[in-house]
């Protein structure tokens, strides 16, 4: 009699981990974990461009460390990438915004994972003369009402603006955190960090805006009001322009998309993290809702 208790009660405990219910388990004596095999299987991420480098060496790496497992990266900007996982097309959703600032989806289906943090500024031609812009010169510079650096107190050249496309989280979180929701002039429109950073650093008088991870000695980095764009700055939010860099799920991820994302937030794959210019997760001081609150 003790014997079939017993068995009833451990097929529940594997039944509950097979369906991933959890039934509300909260303080619960966990289920016991399935012996860990070798992952095994294919990944398709696509979305973020500023999280791209992030996701593909994290993905080259947890390839080599699990031969059977094919992990591709797509680009396309972090509202494809949300459309594309709430469509189910594609197993990860890499996203530079939160779900709920997409319209046309249903953030209720996807599961949240922050892997990281990504700084993001104003970034000109080298030889524009301005290391520094009021939250208003910026404003007015991306809205075209200051057309040269001159207004500024910099060279006597033409601004010309790089923007990025609409389906961007970066150009999303630059006009909700740096320009105050207001929205860019007419510009050169790019999608690629690469390509954005590329004309910044050959046509005079250009400004954009990059990932930390993508600035360079070829580009200036501006400082907003007096604070620089630092990694130390965002941790405490002294530097507003940041956003956590998603990978949604739809639903709860299993299999090899969990262990995928288990390794994007180990000790291992953040240092890939620091490497690259991003921040990690656990170095905020602060955290931020999607309606941008802070606490």
């Amino acid at each position: 009699m003790l014997n079939k208790a017993r068995v009833a009660f451990l097929s529940l405990l594997i039944l509950s981990s097979i369906t991933g219910c959890g039934g509300g388990g909260n303080g619960a004596t966990p289920a016991p974990e399935a012996p860990q095999a070798e992952a095994a299987g294919s990944v398709l991420a696509s979305g973020s461009t500023a999280m791209q480098p992030l996701v593909e060496q994290a993905a080259d790496e947890f390839m080599a460390q699990n031969p059977d497992v094919t992990i591709q990266v797509q680009g396309g900007g972090s509202g494809t990438g949300l459309s594309q996982v709430a469509e189910g097309t594609v197993q990860i959703g890499n996203s530079d915004i939160f779900a709920e600032e997409k319209e046309g989806i249903d953030a209720t289906q996807l599961v949240d994972h922050k892997v990281a943090v990504a700084g993001m500024a104003a970034t000109a031609h080298s030889e524009v003369g301005v290391d520094n812009l009021t939250t208003q010169q910026l404003i007015d510079i991306f809205t075209g009402k200051i057309t040269n650096w001159k207004d500024v107190g910099g060279a006597d050249v033409q601004v010309t603006l790089v923007n990025r496309p609409k389906s961007s989280g970066t150009r999303a979180t630059f006009i909700k955190y740096a320009l105050n929701g207001q929205e860019e002039a007419e510009g050169v429109t790019q999608d690629s960090s690469g390509t954005v950073r590329k004309i910044i650093s050959e046509t005079p008088g250009a400004i954009g805006y990059l990932g930390f991870n993508y600035i360079d000695q070829s580009i200036k980095p501006l400082s907003i009001d007096g604070v620089a764009p630092t990694s130390e700055n965002v941790a405490t939010n002294e530097y507003k322009v940041w956003a956590y860099e998603h990978m949604y799920t739809k639903g709860e991820p299993t299999g090899v998309v969990k262990s995928f994302l288990d390794y994007m937030l180990s000790d291992e794959a953040q240092l890939i993290v620091e490497e690259l210019g991003y921040i990690p997760v656990k170095n905020m001081k602060v955290d931020r809702d999607f309606q941008g609150n802070v606490k």
